[in-house]
């Protein structure tokens, strides 16, 4: 009807729908790759997006020191910047799928591709914090929207195939959050030594995925009925997984990650008026996913910002400071592959989440008594603890019943969540620039994991979202 308000929820049903329905040049039948060279490039395409879905934030992290140093950025002007991430999947991740709709998914992620080329290009030509953070606005806005859309890409051109596809997808997003964290500060030694050239370079990455992309945008015609690997919103969740930073794949595909706030929904929804109305913001069940959600994706953010300074701070170098950000990176692999699995076979995941919990614990309280001494091992534990993600989405999978319970509370949950994730890194940049150690931002990362085990163990109970309807 005209003038009727659509929920976001809403937007990425209609948008996934429309991406499974069958093809008016083919009615009834799958629309698949026009030929074998068109699939390579299709194919190739989703590897290279995927590839640069991660590096506009784990670059920074190993770099943080001299970025600060040579804009004169503050430790809380930091700590926004290491907050941009989740504002923007929050903000930009809403608006992908009724841009979908009008121009299509593959012409959306070309755009956003090319702006995750021009915000990496322009952050090293900035003269101050302002323009510095409006470049990386840009390339997170880009990172935002192709990560909600993904999902429907990979239902759209290969129905027949959505977990193979998926797992190439996250295996470049795993591969991509890793290599860049790793790579970062001996590439900038060089280049001759500049944060500014260190940061620049992956520009050219995604200047390369945007080429295949420039081809591929121009399809805007509808994929095909999505078999039942891509359908399930049970099976979207616990058999795949992800990772807030990458790896698995999960309904976000990446997770966290991280992965967009709501591309979830873009992945499990299908019919959205399948089953009774749900008040979603009345549901205790939902509230206690997105608070487990917000606070998963805190740590993870932090993670990402800020502890590369924490190591380099114990003493241990620029370039050993970015294999470790790589380690914890590199944890969400194989474990976002055996996390669903184990969940799913529990009625009750709290047990789950207390073990992730008690870990990230250890890890903080390591960093506060031996940072440099135990490095390595703090660096394994949070790397597990920061798991949470593809836990959650599991558990979104296994606490509803129908589409529409899963569209609802995935987004519901990672809206909401990515919005209360957003004031954590700037509060740790607060404590840390006040404080002039990292004792006090250590114990608020500690006493972040209390809300996450808490809201976590009531969102794993067994019992499903219209069991509240």
């Amino acid at each position: 009807m005209v003038g009727m308000h659509t929920s976001p929820s809403d937007d990425l049903a209609t948008l996934d729908t429309a991406a499974s329905a069958p093809s008016p040049a083919e009615p009834g039948g799958p629309r698949r790759a026009a030929s074998p060279w068109r699939g390579r490039v299709m194919a190739a395409g989703l590897l290279l997006a995927a590839l640069n879905l991660r590096p506009a934030v784990t670059t920074l992290g190993p770099l943080l020191e001299e970025v600060r140093d040579g804009l004169g950025m503050s430790g809380t002007v930091a700590g926004v910047l290491t907050s941009v991430p989740p504002a923007c999947f929050a903000l930009f991740g809403f608006t992908a799928p009724r841009l979908a709709r009008r121009w299509g998914p593959g012409a959306v992620v070309c755009a956003g591709l090319a702006a995750i080329a021009a915000g990496l290009l322009l952050r090293p030509f900035a003269g101050g914090t302002v323009v510095f953070l409006a470049a990386s606005a840009l390339a997170l806005a880009g990172i935002a929207v192709s990560n909600v859309l993904m999902p429907v890409i990979v239902k759209r051109w290969f129905p027949d195939r959505v977990g193979a596809m998926t797992g190439l997808y996250s295996m470049g997003l795993s591969l991509g959050t890793a290599v860049a964290a790793a790579v970062t500060v001996p590439m900038t030694d060089a280049l001759g030594g500049s944060w500014r050239a260190g940061l620049g370079v992956w520009a050219l990455l995604a200047a390369v995925a945007l080429v295949p992309w420039l081809f591929l945008a121009r399809d805007r015609t509808s994929g095909a009925e999505s078999g039942p690997e891509a359908n399930g919103p049970v099976a979207s969740a616990s058999e795949a997984g992800g990772s807030e930073t990458g790896g698995g794949t999960g309904t976000r595909t990446g997770t966290d990650t991280d992965t967009g706030a709501p591309a979830a929904v873009a992945e499990t929804a299908a019919a959205p008026a399948d089953g009774p109305a749900i008040r979603i913001a009345r549901s205790p069940l939902a509230w206690a996913m997105a608070v487990f959600f917000g606070f998963q994706a805190t740590a993870a953010y932090i993670s990402m910002g800020w502890m590369p300074q924490i190591f380099r701070d114990a003493g241990v170098s620029a370039s050993t400071s970015g294999l470790l950000l790589a380690v914890m990176m590199a944890m969400g692999v194989p474990l976002a592959f055996v996390l669903p699995r184990i969940a799913a076979r529990l009625r009750h995941q709290g047990v789950l989440v207390v073990i992730l919990g008690i870990l990230g614990l250890i890890g903080y309280g390591g960093l506060w008594l031996a940072p440099a001494e135990g490095a390595w091992l703090w660096a394994l534990l949070l790397g597990v603890a920061n798991c949470a993600f593809p836990l959650a989405l599991t558990m979104i999978g296994m606490r509803t019943r129908t589409h529409a319970g899963v569209v609802r509370l995935s987004a519901f949950a990672q809206s909401v969540g990515y919005l209360l994730s957003i004031p954590g890194p700037l509060l740790v940049g607060v404590l840390y620039q006040h404080s002039g150690g990292w004792g006090q931002p250590l114990a608020l990362m500690a006493g972040f994991m209390v809300p996450q085990i808490v809201a976590g163990v009531l969102a794993g109970r067994d019992r499903t979202l219209e069991d509240e309807g």
